[in-house]
């Protein structure tokens, strides 16, 4: 995910998409503790999505 992308959205928006990122997490760490898990770097990947999403949303609380 592409943090300009993550820019243009609203805090709103980039709220939603945070609980979604963490619920995308705790399925791959289940799917992970169970032998599902194809590609283990999807846990790192939406890891740093997810500090991508609350970096910018901090961003936005100091601006206001």
């Amino acid at each position: 995910m592409n943090s300009n992308k993550l820019r243009d959205l609203t805090p709103d928006e980039l709220t939603v998409k945070l609980n979604d990122l963490k619920s995308e997490l705790f399925n791959l760490r289940f799917q992970l503790a169970t032998g599902q898990l194809d590609n283990p770097m999807k846990i790192k990947n939406v890891k740093k999505d997810i500090a991508r999403v609350k970096t910018i949303l901090r961003e936005l609380d100091i601006k206001a």
